[in-house]
């Protein structure tokens, strides 16, 4: 299997103190204004993914539908993890690269 570059750029982000996870944290990120991307595992409940996919839009915050719970949590060196938001400008920029990369290969 080869290496997923957008969970390997999640957990460089993680490190550097650039992510906020968990539905609490991820909400108060973007309606806080320190979120540029948010990422939703794509096994996300229904609500899950409303309720993220509303509030992005109205605070105009970019989102993405990425991984599974267990390997968004995995990668940041937490339990499973539904949302998460990148808190940091250029990392989400890097992330947000990866994640263009990864849908167009």
């Amino acid at each position: 299997m080869k290496p997923d570059k957008v969970l390997s750029m999640l957990g460089i982000a993680a490190k550097a103190h650039g992510v906020v996870s968990g539905e609490y944290q991820t909400e108060h990120a973007v309606k806080s204004g320190e979120a540029y991307l948010v990422i939703v595992a794509e096994d996300a409940s229904e609500n899950t993914r409303k309720m993220f996919s509303n509030m992005c839009e109205f605070y105009q915050v970019e989102i993405a539908f990425y991984g599974t719970r267990e390997s968004l949590g995995h990668c940041i060196g937490k339990e499973f993890r539904a949302s998460l938001a990148i808190v940091d400008e250029g990392l989400a920029k890097s992330v947000r690269k990866k994640l263009i990369q990864t849908t167009t290969e």
